[in-house]
This record gives structure tokens, C-alpha cells and sequence, in this order.
């Protein structure tokens, strides 16, 4: 089947967070399944466009109101991610360094949005399906059914995967002319709380829906930033897909970004070199556990709590344990980690900001992987810390309750239920007695990495989902 893909990210061309490591990685499993699969982002400023070569394959005008953009479509030209690459250029609004961030953002991924479908409708064949991601293209279902001229599309399946539900691109009626002519009878599609949702719209109009994994789609049925009611209304055709991770990209025993390769048979001697230069690197001792936090520092992913919970940590486990943040996000969290540096030094350490490389480090020198978050629809980093050997330590929320147990239930890694700075203290206490009991740690140290998280199970799920909605044609 032909399969489009619609996104705000793809990695390895634009990423923010989890959602560009899907979307690079889903495609690629399904191209090699057999189908024919085309991914559609938009055209940022970014090291990976002006890099590589691409060609154009279409252009036209979106009309936005009364205002007009030209775009075009271009092609990579190698298909080098293992699958059809296309790129929304829009000069006027995507060519930024961000992603996002602007005060125009609702205007940029409504045109993006348009740009996308005006190229789909003018091909000679209409794609199979079309899977949309996030708020971002929400509006894209909305737009196939009930739009005058894309009534092309109407038969087509849609299907919306929802990688986090918190973030929904609101805005209001006074922006309804930006949409392409519809009957005004069905205005009511677009209406959630006195405004346009993106979300909502998606959520409603698609065929079906998706959330990145089971558990996460219990929860947003009563923790959903006000569409409870809505998820509930349409779990006929919902359904949780756990997140996979490229297995090509994280494979310890290939991984060109480590300081020494292993596999799950060498695995201590790898670790312990890898943990000796990030060690070198942050002036930590190789000999004490390395507790280490990957990701955007946030109150979603519990970036909130780690400032106290590191000073407690540290202080009750004097000279004993090492901490290393890599992220970036509040700036008041960044400067709180920032200023137990002088305190903790040789202890503790941090990188404000992100680096690929030294992410890769971290999950194959690191102990232990701190993941404290409020929320958490699949999470990608705790898969990857599984597969390097490096125990994870979760709260139990949505994917981080699917694939982190306890080991104290012969699990893989270290679970808490609250996020707060006791619990994550009172998990790094028993990570510390773990750390001490080598035979142990080890054995839960095979069990992570012998995990199969890789994207060829999650790929036939999502293959079912639209065989089942192209059925309902």
C-alpha cells in the first residue's frame, strides 16, 4: 500500500523530541515490509537540508486568508533514510532554524498543512493512507472531508497518531477564514472550549486513532487537558501502539558514537570504558555509580524535581554516587542545576543543551537513567538506556509503565509511583544497594538489553490499524 506520513519532525531532519524518532524511524520498518511509504515534513533551515541534495517535484500557492505563499515540494533525491523524504519549502514562514517557537506558528503548519494536501490532490493517484501526527496536522483529516477541493481525498482513510496530548494548537474562529472553502454546516467539527483545537478536530475526523503506547491511551481518557470526554467518545477506534526504537541506529556493537562497542556478551567491559570518558569528560570517578537524566528540562519529565532531588541524593550519599544532567528547557531549572556545581564538585555535573553524540555516551556509560516524568505517552529514552545496559530508573506513567518492572518483581529496572523528590531519592537509595550486588545488577543488566523493542513488531500493529480502517471504505 502507499502510505503518507505528515509531521512537524522527522529525524534525522528536524527534531525536537520523540515524535521526530518515530517518524524517521516507523517509515523506514514499513518501506522494508514491502510498502510504498512517502514521509512529508516542513522545509526548516536545518544541517540535514542543506547537506543533502534534493530536487522539485511540485510547487504551487497556498492561499492563507487573503494572504498568498508560494511553496514547493522537493524530493531527496537518494531516498538515503530508507523511504521518500519530502520537504514543504515555504520561504516566507519555514525557512527558521526553530521548529517552533514563533508567534506564527498557527499560520506556518496551517499552510504547511494545505501545501501538503494541494501536492497530494494533484498527483494522478491518491495515497492509501495518510497518517497524521500530533496537532500539528490535525486539521489535515478535517480538510480531507469536508473541503470543496480536496474532495479527492474524501474516501481516503486518515488516521491520527497522538504523541502527546498536552500540546493541542488551539486558536480562534477569527482565524477560520485560513481555512480552504467548506460548508459552513459542519463548522461545529472544528469547535472544542469556544475555539479551534487542531487536536480535537483531528481526533474527531480521522478514521482512527492512535496513541504511542497502551497505557498511555487509559490514561489521557481521564488526563487530557480537557478532551477526556472526547477520547472516551471515540476508544471505538483507538488504540495503543508502544513506540519502537530503530535498532539499527541504537546497537551498542555498532554504535560509531562510543568510545568502545559491546554486545550483550561483553557488555561489562564496554560499559566500564565508556563510563571512564564520560567520566574524563565531566571530572566524575569511573569507581561510584553514574546516575545520569536525558531529556528537556521540564515539570513534564519531572525536570523540576531533579535540583533538589540531586542535592538530597548527593548529600545522603556523600561522595558516593555521581549525577550528570544532559538537557535543556526552564531556565530557572537550568540555573538551579547549574548552581550545585560548586557544591558537589567531582560529584556532579551538567550540559545545558543537547548533543547526539554525548547522548549515546551517556546511555552506554551511565549506571543508572533517571526518568522522573508527570508524563510520559511512550518514552523513547528508557528503551535506549535498556538496550546500552544502563537500568532505568521511572515513575509509572504511561510507556514507562509498559516497558520498565520493577526488580523487585524481576524486572528490568527501578519503578516509583509519585513524582517527587522522595520517591526519586528513595529509588536512587535502592539503585545504590543494587549497585553493590554485581551478580545482580548484571542479570537485570541481560534482561534489558535481551528486550525486543525494535520497530519490525510495532510496524505490523500499525499496518493492521490501517487495513482495518482502508476496509471501511
Amino acid at each position: 500500500m502507499e502510505i503518507f506520513h505528515i509531521s512537524a519532525e522527522c529525524y534525522p531532519v528536524a527534531k525536537v523530541g520523540g515524535l521526530a524518532d518515530v517518524v524517521g524511524a516507523l517509515p523506514k520498518y514499513q518501506n522494508n515490509a514491502g510498502h510504498h511509504v512517502r514521509v512529508v515534513i516542513p522545509c526548516y533551515d536545518s544541517k540535514f537540508k542543506n547537506e543533502n541534495e534534493f530536487e522539485c517535484v511540485h510547487w504551487g500557492h497556498v492561499k492563507l486568508g487573503s494572504f498568498h505563499f508560494p511553496f514547493n515540494v522537493l524530493k531527496e533525491k537518494t531516498d538515503k533514510l530508507g523511504f521518500e523524504l519530502y520537504l514543504i519549502e515555504i520561504p516566507e514562514l519555514f525557512d527558521r532554524k526553530e521548529v517552533y517557537g514563533y508567534q506564527d506558528d498557527i499560520e506556518r503548519f496551517l499552510s504547511f498543512q494545505i501545501a501538503s494536501l494541494d501536492w497530494i490532490i494533484g498527483r494522478n493517484e491518491v495515497p492509501d493512507v495518510i497518517n497524521c501526527h500530533d496537532h500539528h496536522t490535525g486539521l489535515i483529516p478535517f480538510m480531507m472531508l469536508y473541503c470543496h477541493k480536496y474532495k479527492k481525498l474524501q474516501n481516503t482513510p486518515s488516521m491520527i497518531t497522538i504523541h502527546n496530548g498536552l500540546y493541542q494548537g488551539q486558536f480562534g474562529f477569527d482565524k477560520l477564514h485560513y481555512l480552504p472553502e467548506f460548508d459552513l454546516a459542519h463548522v461545529n467539527v472544528l469547535e472544542w472550549d469556544n475555539s479551534i483545537n487542531s487536536l480535537a478536530v483531528g481526533i474527531k475526523c480521522a478514521w482512527a486513532v492512535t496513541t504511542v503506547s497502551p497505557n498511555y491511551l487509559n490514561e489521557i481518557n481521564y488526563s487530557a487537558n480537557g478532551l477526556e470526554s472526547l477520547f472516551n467518545l471515540v476508544r471505538y477506534k483507538s488504540r495503543g501502539i508502544l513506540n519502537g526504537i530503530d535498532i539499527e541506529v541504537w546497537d551498542p556493537a555498532k554504535d560509531n558514537m562510543l568510545e568502545k562497542n559491546y554486545s550483550i556478551k561483553n557488555f561489562e567491559k564496554g560499559k566500564q570504558e565508556n563510563k571512564e570518558k564520560l567520566c574524563n569528560l565531566f571530572n566524575l570517578d569511573p569507581r561510584k555509580p553514574l546516575f545520569s537524566f536525558i531529556g528537556r528540562l521540564l515539570e513534564e519529565k519531572g525536570g523540576d524535581l531533579l535540583p533538589h532531588a540531586a542535592a538530597l541524593a548527593l548529600s545522603e550519599n556523600y561522595n558516593q554516587i555521581n549525577i550528570l544532567i544532559l538537557g535543556s528547557g526552564n531556565p530557572i531549572i537550568e540555573n538551579q542545576l547549574n548552581s550545585l556545581l560548586a557544591d558537589y564538585k567531582g560529584n556532579y555535573n551538567t550540559f545545558i543543551g543537547y548533543n547526539e553524540e554525548l547522548a549515546h555516551l551517556i546511555y552506554a556509560g551511565s549506571d543508572f537513567l533517571l526518568m522522573p516524568s508527570r508524563v510520559e505517552p511512550c518514552g523513547l529514552n528508557q528503551m535506549y538506556s535498556l538496550r546500552y545496559g544502563t537500568i532505568p530508573i521511572v515513575r509509572r506513567t504511561g510507556g514507562l509503565k509498559d516497558t520498565v518492572i520493577d526488580f523487585g518483581d524481576d524486572g528490568n529496572g527501578i519503578c516509583h509511583d509519585q513524582a517527587t523528590v522522595g520517591d526519586v531519592c528513595y529509588s536512587i537509595q535502592r539503585a545504590v544497594d543494587l549497585y553493590d550486588d554485581k551478580k545482580h545488577l548484571n542479570k537485570i543488566r541481560k534482561i534489558g538489553m535481551s528486550t525486543d523493542h525494535s520497530w519490525e513488531r510495532v510496524c505490523q500493529e500499525y499496518i493492521e490499524m490501517y487495513n482495518l480502517i482502508i476496509k471501511k471504505k
